[in-house]
């Protein structure tokens, strides 16, 4: 058992994600109906309409939401206090800023970013403020957290922009996706006003070993200052994950903790056309950046769906049970 105190903040606004309309099939997510049909038997047992939204909401609720439960499970069971879980925007459209009272007492947050772009998350300078001064603490850990950016065309139009984002679809092979989807303008936006600016690109497809298991990370341990992937071998499997690329102030500033190799039998996808086979799936910032520790990683290195279970589990303890820093 740890004095850990961790905060889950779903950085999405949930009437901004659920009320996408349906006749437009990029940038939302997928209706449960839709997820129901597409994967059909899989998830028959959310098929009653009376028990389960089939909307964009039963889509957050029962399946989205709960790739998180394992984490947070095992997180309270690691610590003497609960897991402080909250959504920026709740279903009454109440708000929950990242603010200093909300990040009074907490020594460890993961900004879950998985909003969609269309919805206009941005962190205030308000909220700005608030977490430089948590990264002030030398014992503070923060995690941002977006997802994919797949089938992002700008500047391509007509036939560029459907070859690209057909390549794209293709390469991860997810077809519940639609041909353009974009999260983690949060974290984006959150990464830039703390002056360490990062993109979350593409959604790449990752190698698994012959049995079905991910491939080994390429992991930079001694760059590890927190001891956070020791006996962590693996992530996860999920089809579509993104590079995460320091940009203009951001440049500099972070390691390269992990990469996670892009399966070699997918459809040629335009990142990996110059002979590039991993991509850049964990960073931190170097030693004097912030007092404390800031990460970048993909959302799904919290959620438990996607394989690696056990390898990120001892991930998650790693975090809960890190050495406290004076």
């Amino acid at each position: 058992m740890t004095d850990r105190n961790i905060a889950v903040y779903y950085a999405w606004s949930r009437p901004g994600e659920i009320n996408a309309p349906l006749s437009t099939i990029e940038n939302r997510f997928p209706a449960l109906f839709e997820s129901r049909r597409m994967l059909y038997p899989h998830l028959e047992e959310l098929s009653d309409p009376i028990r389960f939204d089939q909307g964009i909401g039963g889509f957050l609720s029962h399946i989205l939401k709960k790739n998180f439960v394992s984490f947070v499970e095992q997180t309270k069971s690691q610590t003497h206090h609960p897991v402080i879980e909250t959504e920026r925007v709740a279903e009454d459209g109440v708000q929950t800023p990242l603010d200093e009272a909300y990040l009074m007492g907490i020594d460890t947050l993961i900004v879950i970013s998985f909003d969609s772009l269309r919805t206009g998350q941005v962190a205030s300078a308000e909220e700005i403020a608030a977490v430089r001064a948590f990264l002030e603490n030398p014992d503070h850990l923060l995690f941002v957290c977006p997802h994919h950016d797949v089938g992002e065309a700008e500047g391509l139009a007509g036939g560029k922009r459907f070859e690209a984002q057909e390549a794209e679809f293709f390469h991860h092979g997810d077809r519940t996706l639609p041909p353009q989807q974009g999260f983690g303008g949060f974290g984006r936006s959150l990464l830039a006003g703390l002056g360490v600016p990062v993109e979350n690109r593409f959604g790449l497809h990752p190698a698994a070993e012959p049995d079905g298991s991910p491939v080994p990370i390429e992991a930079e341990r001694a760059l590890d200052r927190l001891g956070l992937l020791k006996e962590v071998t693996t992530f996860n499997l999920h089809p579509h994950l993104p590079h995460l690329v320091p940009v203009a102030d951001g440049a500099g500033k972070f390691d390269v903790l992990a990469r996670q190799s892009i399966d070699p039998k997918a459809p040629p996808h335009p990142f990996t056309k110059d002979g590039r086979w991993n991509f850049d799936a964990l960073l931190q910032t170097r030693a004097g950046v912030f007092a404390g520790t800031l990460l970048v990683s993909d959302a799904t290195l919290y959620s438990s769906t996607a394989g690696g279970l056990e390898s990120l589990k001892r991930l998650w303890t790693n975090i809960v049970q890190r050495p406290v820093s004076a």
